[in-house]
C-alpha cells in the first residue's frame, strides 16, 4: 500500500508564505513525478506545481513566480513553498503522486488526503 500525507496546512495572512509537505510511504520502488493540485470550494481541480524524478519541475499560471517545488534527495518527500499568498489562493491542496510500487508492477497515480490552506486577514 503506497500513502501520501500532505501537512503544512493552515491560516495564512495575504501577502504571506506557506511551505507545504508531502511524505510518501508504503511499499515504494521509485516515484516518477510527484506534484500538487488545488481545489477551491466551487472550482474544479487545479494543477499547481509538480516535479520530475530528474528534477524538472513545472508549475501552473496562477502560482508561478512565487511558488517553488522541492524534492530532497533520496526521500519519498516533496515540498511546496508559496508566497504572496492571496485570497485566491484559498484552497485544498493535494499531493500527487506517479509512483512505482515494486520492480515487477507498473506505476500508478495517488492522491493524498490534501490539507487546507486558508489565506485571510
Amino acid at each position: 500500500q503506497v500513502q501520501l500525507v500532505e501537512s503544512g496546512g493552515g491560516l495564512v495572512h495575504p501577502g504571506g508564505s506557506l511551505k507545504l509537505s508531502c511524505a510518501a510511504s508504503g511499499s515504494i520502488s521509485s516515484i516518477n513525478v510527484m506534484a500538487w493540485y488545488r481545489q477551491a470550494p466551487g472550482k474544479e481541480r487545479e494543477f499547481v506545481a509538480l516535479i520530475s524524478s530528474d528534477g524538472r519541475t513545472s508549475y501552473g499560471d496562477s502560482v508561478k513566480d512565487r511558488s517553488t517545488i522541492s524534492r530532497p534527495s533520496a526521500k519519498n518527500l516533496v515540498y511546496l513553498q508559496m508566497n504572496s499568498l492571496t485570497p485566491e489562493d484559498t484552497a485544498v491542496y493535494y499531493c500527487h503522486a506517479i509512483i512505482r510500487p515494486t520492480l515487477a508492477s507498473t506505476s500508478n497515480a495517488y492522491w493524498g488526503q490534501g490539507t487546507q490552506v486558508t489565506v485571510s486577514s
